[in-house]
């Protein structure tokens, strides 16, 4: 199996990094748009069109709010096994650190696979810089 692992120091605060990377399935506007050139939701998986054409089906596995962590998989003749999370790290002064870690098989899909994440973080970067959010916290009334 193959793992790649790639990182992002951002200019933004981990609380609005993370509530674009858990709109799940606003990947498409919020995280990498350009480069994810559609999402089409379908229960919690995402159907999703890549800017060279390519189409992948992404389910949802878990995202944990608290950990800023959000896990999702990849199943299709192509791949054996694909798992990739996405965590937001708190660096203080509105900045933040993205780590993004792919798990797969084929392993002969590492150059394919790394560039693709490449071409991806050259959008998410500017994007996530940037990102405002767009869920309110929840508040909780006292009496």
């Amino acid at each position: 199996m193959a793992t790649i692992q790639k990182e992002l120091s951002l200019e933004a605060g981990a609380s609005s990094v993370w509530d674009a990377l858990r709109d799940f399935h606003a990947v498409d506007t919020r995280v990498a748009p350009g480069f994810v050139t559609r999402s089409e939701e379908d229960g919690d998986t995402r159907i999703i069109t890549f800017s060279n054409g390519s189409v992948a089906r992404e389910m949802l596995v878990s995202s944990d709010d608290a950990a800023r962590r959000l896990v999702y998989a990849i199943s299709n003749d192509r791949l054996k096994h694909y798992n990739a999370s996405v965590q937001v790290l708190p660096e203080g002064d509105g900045r933040c650190r993205f780590l993004w870690t792919v798990d797969f098989l084929p392993s002969e899909l590492a150059s394919y696979i790394d560039g693709q994440m490449e071409l991806a973080l050259k959008v998410m970067k500017p994007t996530l810089d940037n990102a405002t959010p767009l869920h309110a916290p929840k508040q909780t009334q006292t009496a």
